[in-house]
């Protein structure tokens, strides 16, 4: 057994216009169990940032630790990366951002490194809104150290072992509404055709992104009675609404009533099927997607899709009135302007 990936292309492999095949995109051989969610969502970023026609050296991955961890590992090879310590992605993330506000940040996390140890760095970096696409690869279980449930393992949920979890779960998504993330949306790792519209969306708004995403541990959560399983998901998955991302063109227009299907051409020649949703759903209103929420949740249901969107948020950069200038593409003269200069700043602060 071989742990190379294989570096054989067909020559007829499509090319974005960057000149690029996916394969550029691609990262190391995965070393996760087989049949791992986490690798689908892998593949689902790769594709997104294929699409996209992203440059992978403007692209910032950063993580915590956990199976979901090690992903950036598997996609991006060509970006920068760092693995950061135990629920600190935010914070790294933030001081990387503030220092290069040009580069593209994802960063990675799991529902341990997220709602566990993490949360108050989760909840911090959503009132921030700094900007950036939050990736939370949600399988109720400590992957890495033999299937503990987590903090977002539903009540009622039964482990491989057996045991019955007692105690209520964390809802992320709903959770990053209240504290005013300004996108919001959740998907299913083997669903590529909601997710990868989702995450090309998410790379497209201008502040933080959130997209929680459950991905079955088929090793430690996949069994009979876990909520997190294949099965589960399958059977209780209710979306919001057909998804798709439409790039910067010539604005393309339709009118259609509440609970209408319809089939719109797009820029590419190809088509989508748009669901035009009643009127008690509004993604653009907080209220109705965490009542939404809430209302899937006692149907036992996984709601997915784009659950809220704010259109004009404000990312840190503008709270901090930042200069456009990356901060670590700024000389001396700018960093250390002189005595007189650092009067006047503190003059200000009398």
């Amino acid at each position: 057994m071989t742990f190379i990936k294989s570096q054989f292309r067909h020559p007829d492999t499509p090319k974005n216009k960057l000149g690029y095949t996916s394969a550029y995109y691609e990262g190391a051989l995965s070393t996760l169990c087989a049949g791992c969610g986490h690798d689908s969502i892998s593949a689902a970023i790769v594709q997104a940032c294929f699409e996209l026609d992203i440059e992978p050296h403007k692209v910032a991955k950063l993580s915590g630790i956990g199976c979901s961890s090690k992903t950036p590992t598997y996609f991006l090879s060509n970006s920068h990366g760092f693995n950061s310590v135990h629920g600190r992605m935010p914070a790294v993330t933030t001081g990387a951002n503030l220092a290069n506000r040009d580069l593209m940040y994802i960063g990675v996390s799991g529902d341990g490194d997220s709602a566990s140890i993490g949360m108050g760095q989760f909840a911090h970096v959503i009132r921030k809104n700094l900007n950036m696409v939050y990736i939370c690869m949600n399988n109720g279980v400590y992957g890495l150290t033999k299937g503990q449930d987590s903090a977002t393992a539903d009540v009622g949920s039964v482990s491989k072992a057996g045991s019955v979890n007692p105690y209520q779960p964390i809802d992320l998504a709903s959770l990053a509404i209240e504290l005013g993330a300004s996108f919001v949306a959740q998907s299913f790792s083997g669903d590529k055709d909601q997710l990868i519209p989702l995450l090309k969306a998410a790379m497209n708004h201008p502040g933080f992104a959130f997209l929680n995403i459950v991905s079955p541990c088929v090793t430690f959560n996949n069994n009979p009675g876990s909520t997190k399983s294949y099965q589960f998901v399958r059977e209780h998955s209710a979306c919001t609404g057909k998804t798709d991302y439409i790039p910067v063109m010539v604005p393309i227009t339709h009118s259609s009533k509440e609970g209408e299907t319809s089939t719109i051409e797009l820029h590419d020649g190809s088509a989508i099927q748009l669901h035009k949703l009643d009127n008690d759903w509004n993604p653009e209103d907080r209220l109705s997607a965490i009542t939404a929420l809430k209302k899937a949740e006692a149907k036992k249901e996984v709601l997915t899709g784009l659950l809220y969107i704010n259109r004009e948020p404000i990312e840190l950069h503008q709270i901090f009135n930042t200069t456009d200038t990356p901060l670590n593409q700024l000389d001396e003269k700018v960093l250390c302007p002189g005595n007189e200069v650092l009067k006047g700043i503190n003059e200000g602060y009398r």
